[in-house]
């Protein structure tokens, strides 16, 4: 099961046992009737209100306090009565329940007034203040009524010892109209807000009032809906719980509620009518998005489905949408745009054991309640079933999705981190739609970087899809572009700060603030073809002064660094392109960040890169882990097993990933790969991986090839093939570690060359004779090196710096491969 429950409070574990201590109890049997003891209401800090009835037949209220794990009799009716709504306030003195609407001070006790008259759907509901404060000068009501108006009563109190407070007079107590002509509402117990819909000519418009503890309230946002809604009975969402009456509700409502994240994410969900018996239809409002997807599941029993609806949960960094025996929906709210970041669930996968009718509520977030047994649960994504959804999962749909409610909801988890990585390495040829390595990199990165600084998450990209064509089998999904909110407040924090932030990335296309490596990937091919000599610019040693910060802020070079023979080398290629993303990601945030600062702006983009080669360093430990390979890699007097194939295949891909993404790689990474393919590859594949930039070859790995190996034929070919493919300037470098008559046949006809080019249209004088210690008897080679003599007398070096490069060395090096070829022994 994906989604993890722990009950967090019981009616029959952490209250009938109580009860029983007290003599209450006998009376209880909620197997048969769960009318005898049920939950009322569910106040801030997860205080729960329940009722039972007494051995009289009395009807008690009680309080169960989820942080002390302590429960409290507050009330005794001396009547048997269906309480419907209930709210105490914060300092547990003032007791308000829908029975004639009656407002009880409980200290001193049974001080009671009647508020209003009986009425069939009304609902209580006491404002709290700051966390964490004891005491106020006044407790404030929510009271909403049957005539589909809220108002809020202000009850004026005075502290008396223990900090009791008691209501100061007994007059007509003030009150205000909050909220008229009203269909819907929903309290949000912990940000002290109202919702509510007030239905129009074509649309309903939601509005919201937000609560303050030392102020009255405010309306704040407004918002056009293209949902009907019928007015027939008003629908209440967290005003209390009324297992039976609720039932009879939704039946002739609308089922709909709002949910909000931590990062400015503002959703509202709702069913929506179908025709087909066969199938239904929700639909989820990303109103910090400015549009709307409409899912229409076909269903496959639809008998499960009598008299039954969605519910729908709150889980911060998703929206879930969960039908019992049928499916479960997760969304994601900050990334809503492309469906594949869904997951949907049927079966097994989707199945909560606990969860199995539809009374079920989410006052919190990540909280569940079960109204109809009295449970209330904390909910959380298991992280290992999520782990075996994404090994078992055979569609790119499901894949994609796991792998980012992996990374995102479980931040950077070392453990979970290596079993992806592990699935990764599985999977690299499975995945058709997408590239696993990439995903994991950008999703990683973007989950580290984004909560230190706010609207970086707007500026950074989250995946390296443009869009997605896949499908979710038996799910349609249309998407419709709606108005923005309307928000009306004056310098606001929190919440409504960063959705008013989201929703001025909607208008300012939100897609065109993300960073992309086009100009990025354009400038690193410009610069790598520049000639040696317009290396030394300024703006040139500036790049490269990016790249020492970039490198000097590594940690990958800790205790298990030899566990990945990667080398701490000179690579201009990798610099060159660490110091331009550098240099460019810095120029984008600071286009968009001016109020952050420029020395907070640097900091961010070295961690992003330096992150970023962390993460490629991550991934070759944990498959160099797992295939048990160890730093003896390195050496080429033997073929690699099966494990280093594995591993080269998978470096193939973390280069082909990189590659796609224009990003670059630790230090050292193409010298390894490279060493890896001579020990795994033959020799004719090594050679086309090398013509084709699979491999890069490096000074590193060319020179220790060249050293540690024998001249046998195998070799000898082997050794040729890669010195015939250096460049010119790096085949300069490593020759001279080849001892070889064919390198040195090589190093003389390079060497005869270059002086006869650089002789260019100077006249040699007349040749000087018997020049050599032993006068060679063939004229053609005595005129050869009188002429060079010649011309290195004139002061012609081209190997000015390789002293034992001259005329001699072009001599002996032409008879000895004279002789070679005759088949005779030189002497």
């Amino acid at each position: 099961m994906l989604l993890h429950l722990v009950a967090e409070f019981d009616l029959q574990r952490d209250v009938i046992p109580w009860l029983a201590a007290r003599g209450w109890a006998a009376a209880l049997d909620t197997s048969e009737n769960s009318s005898v003891l049920y939950v009322v209401n569910v106040e801030r800090n997860g205080k729960i209100i329940y009722t039972w009835k007494g051995n009289q037949r009395n009807t008690h209220i009680g309080l169960y306090d989820l942080q002390t794990k302590q429960n409290e009799h507050l009330y005794m009716f001396e009547r048997d009565l269906r309480i419907i709504s209930c709210s105490v306030n914060n300092e547990r003195t003032l007791l308000v329940s829908k029975y004639l609407t009656l407002l009880i001070e409980i200290h001193p006790i049974n001080n009671v007034r009647v508020l209003k008259a009986v009425d069939s759907c009304v609902r209580v509901q006491f404002l709290y203040p700051v966390e964490g404060r004891n005491t106020s000068t006044e407790s404030r009501l929510l009271l909403v009524s049957e005539d589909k108006y809220i108002e809020q009563f202000d009850i004026p109190v005075v502290a008396e010892e223990e900090h009791k407070v008691v209501i100061q007079n007994s007059g007509q107590l003030p009150r205000a109209r909050v909220a008229d002509d009203l269909i819907w509402a929903q309290w949000d117990m912990m940000e002290q807000r109202l919702f509510y819909i007030v239905p129009k000519e074509s649309r309903s418009t939601l509005k919201c009032v937000q609560f303050y503890p030392d102020e009255n309230f405010n309306s704040i946002l407004e918002s056009h809906l293209d949902i009907s809604v019928n007015d027939t009975q008003l629908k209440l969402v967290n005003f209390g719980y009324d297992y039976c009456q609720d039932q009879d509700v939704a039946s002739k409502s609308l089922n709909l509620q709002v949910f909000t994240s931590k990062a400015g994410g503002l959703c509202v969900c709702c069913t929506l009518a179908s025709d087909n018996p066969d199938e239904i239809m929700y639909s989820i409002y990303f109103l910090h998005k400015g549009y709307n997807k409409t899912f229409t599941v076909s269903l496959e029993r639809t008998e499960s489905h009598q008299l039954k609806e969605v519910a729908f949960m709150n889980l911060d960094y998703y929206v879930a949408a969960y039908l019992p025996g049928q499916f479960l929906h997760l969304l994601n709210i900050q990334h809503p745009d492309l469906l594949c970041y869904s997951l949907f669930l049927t079966g097994e996968d989707a199945r909560i054991d606990v969860l199995q009718n539809c009374s079920i509520r989410s006052p919190l977030v990540s909280t569940v309640l079960d109204c109809h047994v009295g449970s209330m649960y904390a909910v959380s994504i298991s992280d290992s079933a999520l782990v075996r959804f994404l090994q078992d999962s055979k569609r790119d749909s499901e894949r994609l999705a796991a792998l980012h409610c992996a990374l995102l909801y479980f931040r950077h988890t070392k453990d979970l981190e290596m079993q992806i990585i592990w699935w990764i390495s599985e999977n690299l040829s499975t995945c058709h739609s997408f590239d696993p390595i990439q995903e994991f990199i950008i999703a990683s990165l973007y989950c580290r970087m984004c909560p230190e600084t706010h609207n970086l998450n707007k500026l950074l990209p989250y995946t390296s899809l443009l869009d997605w064509i896949g499908i979710i089998t038996g799910v349609t999904c249309a998407t419709d572009i709606i108005s923005l909110p309307v928000l009306e407040f004056q310098n606001s924090k929190g919440f409504w700060e960063k959705l008013n932030s989201n929703l001025e990335s909607v208008k300012y296309a939100e897609p065109h603030l993300r960073y992309h490596n086009n100009v990025l990937r354009r400038e690193w091919h410009n610069l790598s073809e520049e000639k040696e000599e317009r290396r030394t610019t300024a703006y040139l040693r500036n790049i490269f002064e990016n790249a020492k910060k970039v490198l000097s802020h590594l940690d990958t070079w800790d205790s298990e660094e030899k566990l990945v023979p990667l080398f701490q080398e000179e690579d201009y290629q990798q610099q060159l392109l660490m110091g331009l993303m550098v240099a460019q990601l810095k120029d984008h945030l600071m286009r968009h960040l001016q109020y952050v600062g420029k020395k907070k702006i640097d900091q961010i983009v070295l961690d992003y890169v330096a992150n970023l080669l962390n993460l490629v360093h991550r991934i070759m430990k944990e498959v160099w882990r797992r295939y048990q390979l160890h730093s003896c890699i390195f050496c080429f007097d033997e073929r690699g097993s099966a494990g280093e194939f594995a591993v080269f295949h998978i470096m193939s891909r973390i280069l082909e990933a990189a590659n796609g993404m224009c990003m670059p790689l630790p230090p050292g990474f193409h010298t390894l790969h490279l060493g890896l393919g001579v020990r795994c590859l033959p020799l004719h594949t090594l050679l086309h991986y090398i013509d084709t930039g699979v491999l890069h070859l490096t000074e590193t790995c060319v020179r220790k090839l060249l050293k540690d190996l024998d001249n046998t034929e195998k070799n000898e070919k082997l050794k040729f093939s890669i010195v015939m493919r250096l460049p010119e300037a790096f085949g300069q470098k490593v020759r001279q570690f080849w001892n070889h008559p064919i390198n040195a046949n090589f190093i003389a006809r390079k060497y005869v060359k270059l002086l006869l080019e650089k002789l260019g249209n100077r006249q040699c004088s007349k040749p000087i004779p018997e020049r050599l210690s032993v006068p060679v008897e063939f004229l053609p080679l005595n005129y050869l090196t009188n002429m060079l003599a010649e011309i290195e007398n004139q002061g012609v070096h081209p190997y000015e710096k390789q002293d034992h490069v001259n005329v001699r060395f072009v001599e002996e090096t032409a008879l000895k491969h004279t002789l070679t070829l005759l088949g005779l022994k030189y002497s």
